[in-house]
């Protein structure tokens, strides 16, 4: 069934060639509103940038531009006072956000609204707010991955001497520190924000005034609509510039990154919280209970945390195929491009914010860390190394500190625990050196290479820390 066309907001910009509308189910399927509002503050900037290029350009009168701007600036304020008052500005049936300033506007200005679409199209314009949207998003995005850091860096200056398993494929490998440990992921984190980073300054290139594919006839300035919208140039090529998504894959490429490194923390403290760890308790804040069993505190929200990494591997695969096999230049499949971004943005941004809570009030217990170590044979590799520091070739001080742990095995000893004679007796070139390097807390303070986990080393690790908070700040 065919729509006539209707009026106000329910009015489309494009509707002279056809004879009637298009049908219900066809304006349920195309229309974008649901998603691209969020758009509105960028679209109302860039089109603040672009009347004003108009004026100076003369392309049209200096007064139409002034009643342009100021009249976007009314919408934009509507839209605030509404907002403010939890009413939605956003009609459900409007086609896009876009069609709905412009109506807006022509209630405010009248005809001469239809003027501000002049040397421009929805497709740069649509790619141009875009672009200013996750600019603004990517800055609150890079402050809370520094707020998490900013936590992890906090617990680990209080714990530079609490020794716990460091692990290779789940089994005890060597000793380290909780504060080596929570540093990881410092480091993690900051190679996330160093990429959104990079991520913003690539991501500078203004499409506007490419018009639907190959520029305009009208002498525009886009040096000028660049300056006013923090871009650093225009863009080289027309058909490029409205047919590119390339920075919001690759925006969600970083994302994916961030969401992978929260969900490899909130896994570890997942177990860590088990009973048979019992490393952390989580705080009551970011736990739940059980309907049946009422002893039960499930880390939910780190469980949580750790299935959404899906959200943004999905989002990633979801606009790669949406783009792999699509002409130049624009196509409608593009307005597909912005649900599975915000989609994954707004999960990571409440993962992050929800690990900064988990990690800030998680209670370490330093006493069940420094149990897990007794007798696990991870201080074998410094009985090696004791072998090697006189001279023998470590695989063979590797098959001899091998021998040692087999037979302390079959005797139910801790490698700890044994006396320089029995150390001795297994092998003469032990000595009182060895033996007292076997103790774990030793085995970790002997890691005093850089980047090691003795706490020499992990103090100058948290001063470089400290130092990359202070840099490529938002």
């Amino acid at each position: 069934m065919s729509k006539p066309k209707g009026q106000g907001y329910d009015q489309r910009l494009w509707g002279g060639r056809f004879a009637s509308g298009p049908s219900e189910d066809t304006l349920a399927f195309t229309t974008s509103i649901g998603i691209d509002w969020r758009l509105w503050r960028a679209d109302i900037e860039a089109s603040i940038a672009h009347a004003q290029m108009l004026g100076e350009q003369n392309i049209i009168s200096k007064p139409e531009s002034s009643t342009l701007i100021q009249g976007l600036r009314e919408v934009a304020k509507d839209f605030e006072e509404q907002m403010s008052k939890g009413q939605w500005p956003f009609p459900p049936h409007a086609e896009d956000v876009h069609s709905v300033i412009e109506l807006r506007l022509r209630d405010k200005v009248g005809a001469v609204a239809g003027k501000l679409h002049t040397a421009r199209s929805r497709n740069d314009q649509v790619v141009t707010a875009f672009r200013l949207t996750l600019l603004g998003e990517c800055k609150a995005l890079r402050e809370e991955v520094r707020d998490l850091q900013r936590v992890l860096l906090q617990r680990a200056e209080a714990e530079l001497e609490t020794w716990l398993p460091g692990l290779t494929h789940i089994q005890h490998a060597q000793p380290v520190s909780l504060a080596h440990h929570l540093l990881a992921y410092f480091w993690m984190l900051d190679r996330d924000h160093s990429r959104f980073t990079d991520w913003d300054q690539s991501t500078r290139v203004n499409p506007l005034g490419s018009a639907a594919l190959a520029g305009t006839s009208f002498p525009i300035d886009r040096q000028s609509t660049s300056r006013a919208l923090g871009f650093h140039r225009p863009s080289e090529n027309s058909l490029d510039a409205v047919a590119d998504r390339d920075f919001a894959i690759e925006f969600v490429s970083n994302l994916s990154l961030v969401a992978l490194h929260l969900s490899r923390l909130a896994e570890e403290l997942t177990y860590w919280s088990a009973p048979e760890f019992g490393f952390v308790e989580l705080h009551d804040e970011v736990t739940t209970g059980s309907s049946i069993m009422p002893q039960k505190k499930n880390p939910d929200v780190a469980e949580l945390i750790r299935g959404r990494t899906g959200r943004a591997l999905g989002a990633w695969i979801q606009l790669a195929t949406m783009m792999k096999a699509l002409p130049l230049a624009y196509n409608r499949d593009q307005q597909e491009d912005k649900e599975p971004v915000f989609y994954a943005l707004d999960s990571v941004r409440a993962s992050l914010r929800l690990s900064s809570r988990m990690v800030q009030d998680a209670d370490f217990k330093r006493d069940r860390m420094a149990k897990a170590l007794l007798g696990d044979f991870s201080n074998a590799t410094d009985l090696a190394d004791s072998l090697a520091k006189q001279g023998l070739p470590f695989r063979e001080a590797h098959e001899v500190a091998g021998h040692v742990v087999r037979w302390c095995l079959e005797n139910k000893r801790a490698l700890e625990t044994l006396t320089l004679g029995e150390l001795q007796g297994l092998d003469p070139r032990f000595d009182e050196a060895t033996r007292q390097a076997l103790q774990h807390d030793q085995v970790a303070r002997a890691r005093t290479s850089e980047g090691g986990t003795a706490p020499q080393a992990v103090r100058v690790q948290i001063e470089k820390a400290q130092a990359a908070l202070k840099t490529n700040s938002p």
